[in-house]
């Protein structure tokens, strides 16, 4: 993952949980409730005294991305193990560099959580959303976006996506949820002038989301560890 994502993204892990969750928490209908999920203390004691094993670090590695998605409704030990391995790594961003250090399952949902925190970073700038308007009277629907945009463009267009994605993470639907990141950015790098993007700050940012992402999902689908 580029280093600069983790320097724009800080912090967003949480701040995702606090904000959207706040009214509507993901769907959960025919998903792994917070009940069915797990995070051996065993492993997170080993992984925290440096004695625990490369499979077994993978092990553990794929539970936390199977947890993320659900940090507004875990359990109170599962939440308070979760924090305690994010602060024996040093925080979010090293959590999300030791998952991204792991393939499958664990890479693809940190790279995800990455294109999200950009989504709800810029969502709401004026460029970002002039600039969606103006696709949108060119193409009111985009593919792969027509069952879920609404007709109004506003501050909340792409938080809404963000919030669908995790919403397929929270269901396990990860490849799912990779798909529509990929689409979700490049509907926004399409409608952003060049211009436009490098004023939002977004012009690299979005092209390094967007190949790190479409790199992680292609891995994952190859080695079934979606």
């Amino acid at each position: 993952m580029h280093e600069k994502l983790l320097h724009r993204t800080a912090g967003r892990l949480t701040d995702r949980h606090r904000r959207r969750h706040r009214t509507r928490p993901p769907e959960t209908a025919g998903t792994t409730g917070p009940g069915e999920l797990v995070l051996d203390p065993v492993k997170v004691r080993d992984f925290s005294a440096g004695t625990l094993g490369a499979q077994d670090e993978a092990a553990l590695a794929r539970e936390v991305a199977e947890l993320l998605p659900h940090g507004w409704d875990l359990p109170y030990k599962l939440k308070q193990a979760l924090q305690e391995l994010i602060a024996h790594l040093g925080g979010e961003d090293e959590l999300m560099k030791w998952l991204d250090t792991h393939p499958g399952r664990p890479r693809l949902t940190a790279r995800i959580y990455a294109l999200l925190g950009l989504l709800d970073q810029y969502g709401g700038t004026p460029e970002v959303v002039e600039a969606l308007r103006r696709s949108r009277e060119r193409d009111p629907y985009p593919a792969g976006l027509r069952e879920l945009l609404v007709p109004q463009t506003d501050a909340e267009t792409l938080s809404d996506l963000g919030y669908r994605i995790e919403a397929l993470l929270t269901e396990g639907k990860v490849e799912r949820a990779a798909a529509l990141a990929l689409t979700t950015a490049d509907w926004l790098r399409r409608s952003l002038t060049g211009a436009e993007a490098e004023e939002a700050g977004l012009d690299d940012l979005l092209s390094y989301a967007r190949e790190d992402l479409d790199q992680a999902a292609k891995e994952a689908k190859a080695t079934g560890g979606g």
